[in-house]
């Protein structure tokens, strides 16, 4: 196994020797410890096919035509275009994405009905919730 001595958190695992009866190999569990703060809980988003995509592409197609490409003569002048191409990109794509909450169930048909039936069917386990 390839456990980290000094992360104690990635070491809770347990080995069941009285499962193996007579295999030569015996179940192993882990337990993976996700912390709740490195979960990213909202996105930038366009919706495909929508006005947004076709206006953030035709406001791309423009930045590209408006870089100055004629005079690169170091890396430093190509290092300075590619930031600059960099730049705006992400003025655009603010521009034209919105924030969208990431949940379990990001469809855009999901709502709380929705949630209330699963949380039903999840309690009583039968079909007909």
């Amino acid at each position: 196994m390839f456990l980290r001595l000094y992360l104690l958190e990635h070491n809770n695992y347990s080995i069941y020797l009285e499962w193996c009866l007579t295999f030569d190999y015996a179940p192993l569990s882990i337990d993976i410890v996700i912390f709740e703060g490195n979960i990213q809980t909202k996105k930038h988003t366009i919706v495909k096919d929508s006005e947004e995509e076709y206006n953030f592409i035709n406001n791309l197609i423009e930045a590209i035509k408006d870089l100055n490409t004629e005079n690169i003569q170091s890396k430093e002048d190509l290092k300075h275009i590619v930031q600059t191409f960099a730049n705006c990109i992400e003025k655009i794509w603010d521009k034209h994405s919105k924030i969208v909450n990431i949940t379990r169930h990001p469809k855009i048909w999901w709502d709380e009905d929705c949630c209330g039936i699963l949380e039903n069917y999840q309690h009583t386990k039968k079909l007909e919730d």
